[in-house]
């Protein structure tokens, strides 16, 4: 097992306790979408602690976001909030918001804070078909601006194959990256300049899209109705953070640190998800251990840079 020191993972999902037929049922569901996984995936906060003992990872920023009704999200919340309640050292929530609802999305921000005691927030790139640029949402980034969240932004990985492939493999890459570039030249970025947003998988695509984006997104031929410059878009992107989720290895970390700044690496496991395994997620510690992009000693800045971002859960583990 590869072993790091005191690291902390901003990108680790939990799901809510289910039965046998509820997860032969999902199981099921996933292989109708090309998942072909072997068998039922479960999670425990008992295996998730297992697992961060054997590993060396001192806490995980839990989040949920393939919920898909109010309800469902509030229901998610909650059962997160007990989790860290149960282990407050060793785990933080990032509260869901349903984002094709502004109202109830307003009222679970409020609720995550106050009542829930979240230490930051989480969103699917697109939700029941609403991406973050959607006008309908300018409330939402306002109010989150107001209280300088960090929100953490995954895609959505429940939906059809595409070329006979599961999204997981490679489309929710694309998703996060047009979810993103939405904001764009949605002005979210322009106008919301004290919201933080952390990408999972390194940005997905959009580190590698970016050079273009800078090129020719500014040019007279593209529909640009707040004037986002070609300024503007290198600055909007450069401010975004990147986890290192199935990202670890030279080739999306050059693109990732050619992108942003270096300071706005961070670690993330994607523990709990179905895709990966103890295997999967020691290869991506290791290659990050052996990046030849990362200075030396720099995979240990990577992984504890995730404390300064939830200043709450550094409290809580004794980090600060």
């Amino acid at each position: 097992m590869t072993m790091v020191n005191g690291w902390v993972d901003v990108h680790a999902h939990f799901t809510l306790p289910l039965t046998e037929e509820q997860r032969l049922r999902q199981w099921e569901g996933l292989r109708a979408q090309r998942f072909l996984a072997p068998q039922p995936f479960s999670w425990s906060p008992e295996s998730a602690v297992d697992y961060m003992d054997r590993t060396g990872i001192a806490m995980q920023l839990l989040s949920n976001t393939h919920v898909f009704s109010s309800q469902a999200v509030s229901d998610s919340n909650d059962y997160g909030a007990k989790i860290v309640a149960d282990h407050p050292t060793r785990f933080g929530l990032l509260a869901a918001f349903p984002t094709d609802d502004p109202e109830a999305a307003l009222a679970e921000i409020d609720r995550a804070q106050s009542d829930l005691h979240a230490d930051g927030y989480a969103v699917s790139a697109r939700y029941n078909e609403v991406f973050l640029g959607d006008e309908r949402l300018e409330p939402v980034w306002a109010e989150l601006n107001r209280r300088r969240a960090v929100v953490f932004v995954h895609p959505n990985t429940i939906a059809p194959p595409q070329l006979g492939l599961p999204v997981t493999l490679m489309d929710v890459g694309f998703e996060t990256a047009r979810s993103v570039v939405d904001m764009l030249y949605a002005g979210v970025f322009r106008r919301y300049p004290d919201l933080t947003l952390i990408l999972a998988h390194a940005g997905g695509a959009l580190p590698a899209m970016s050079g273009r984006l800078s090129q020719l997104g500014a040019e007279p031929w593209v529909p640009n109705p707040h004037n986002i410059t070609r300024d503007e878009i290198r600055e909007h992107v450069a401010r975004l953070y990147l986890d290192t989720a199935n990202a670890g290895d030279d080739a999306p970390l050059a693109s990732a640190l050619a992108t942003v700044p270096r300071d706005h690496l961070v670690y993330g496991s994607d523990t709990g998800a179905p895709c990966n395994t103890d295997e999967t997620l020691a290869t991506n510690i290791r290659a990050l251990r052996d990046s030849r992009v990362l200075v030396e000693g720099e995979a240990d800045q990577v992984g504890s840079r995730g404390w300064d971002l939830f200043p709450t859960a550094s409290r809580r583990a004794g980090r600060s």
